[in-house]
């Protein structure tokens, strides 16, 4: 009973120590709102509005047909381009796509022959430049079917996408979610790393020395006190800023997101002590965070899907805590899955958070001894 009540008066004092600290709070506040709101609200995951020009040396019906195609809102209206401005405006990057329709296209297509027209990309654009060129490339195919009185009912195949739990493929409902995991990764590590080695630069830690705490006592009161913090931020988030601000409907339980958020920052906390006992000082400790959090916020599978991942990093990453935090974000909030459908995730969360606990206590006390 008096190691609880130490924890919880140690916890009670790092929960001070944070409301003095101006400089986190406001990182605090910035990260669950802003931070969230720019990236979904104004960022887009597809094509959208890109500029588009066309070489039209055929002049015929078809070729107007082709350029008027490409509609708002994926692309500009098509704008006119004399041939030998082509290569000029692909250097100067003026626009995306620069398509070069050449002479007799229409004729050698009603002849039966196969004419060729080029699409130039400038794919420094990289947001939209792969995608659109795709976009391009079944737009024409369609056009030219129907030109040339092909029914696309004779095709061997008829395609019928459908798109599950996000119907009109909203890119920003994905990328609010998304940005609340990175930013509880990064706040979990820096909060809990910090205010270890703030205390160690004070003096502070000297003055815990000597009273009847354990290692094991000042641990977790750093680690169940940011927690706190970061799972509370993490419910007004979600409630103010992506399901009121950006209308993103979360269909799933936030009590069991919230519960599996907790388990998350058991982990990661354990790894930002770990981190701040190999630091003499904070700067260190940022340059030894920067190695750490990237890899974990790139290669979690919520920039870029696990599956298009070598097979060795996909085993790899099956140790770090963000990578089935992903997963159980996006399954919990978008699928409306339960725990007999996560567990394992949930489980593999709960193995990887002790391990790091483990670790991270040893290396704590070693710490202290020196």
């Amino acid at each position: 009973m008096s190691r609880l009540n130490h924890t919880l008066r140690l916890g009670l004092k790092e929960l001070t120590s944070l409301r003095h600290d101006s400089v986190l709070l406001l990182f605090l506040l910035y990260a669950f709102s802003v931070a969230i709101y720019m990236p979904a609200a104004g960022s887009v995951i597809g094509v959208h509005n890109a500029s588009v020009a066309v070489v039209d040396e055929d002049h015929s019906a078809l070729s107007r047909k082709l350029a008027e195609a490409l509609q708002p809102p994926e692309f500009q209206p098509a704008v006119a381009l004399p041939a030998d401005r082509l290569d000029q405006a692909m250097d100067s990057g003026q626009y995306t796509f620069v398509i070069n329709l050449p002479v007799n296209f229409q004729s050698d297509l009603l002849a039966g022959r196969s004419p060729e027209l080029q699409v130039n990309v400038d794919a420094t654009a990289m947001s939209q430049a792969f995608m659109g060129a795709g976009y391009i490339g079944r737009i024409f195919e369609r056009e030219l079917l129907e030109y040339a009185d092909r029914s696309a009912a004779n095709s061997p195949v008829l395609l019928n996408p459908k798109a599950l739990f996000n119907p009109n493929l909203e890119g920003g409902w994905f990328l609010a979610v998304i940005q609340i995991v990175n930013n509880i990764t990064i706040l979990a590590i820096i909060l809990t790393g910090t205010a270890l080695l703030r205390e160690r630069e004070h003096g502070t830690l000297d003055h815990l020395l000597v009273l009847p705490l354990t290692a094991l006592e000042i641990m977790l009161a750093k680690i169940a006190s940011n927690a706190l913090v970061v799972v509370l931020c993490t419910w007004i988030s979600l409630e103010v800023v992506v399901k009121w601000a950006l209308g993103v409907p979360l269909a799933g339980s936030l009590g069991l997101f919230l519960a599996v958020t907790a388990l998350y920052l058991f982990a990661s906390t354990a790894l930002g002590i770990f981190l701040a006992t190999l630091a003499r000082s904070t700067p260190q400790f940022g340059l030894l965070a920067i190695p750490v959090i990237i890899p974990m916020l790139l290669l979690s599978g919520g920039s870029t899907p696990l599956d298009s991942m070598p097979q060795w990093l996909q085993w790899v990453m099956q140790g770090s805590p963000s990578t089935h935090f992903v997963s159980l974000g996006a399954a919990i909030l978008f699928r409306d899955a339960g725990l007999s459908v996560v567990w394992p995730d949930v489980l593999a969360l709960a193995v990887i958070g002790l391990v790091f606990f483990g670790v991270a206590l040893a290396r704590f006390r070693r710490s202290l001894a020196s």
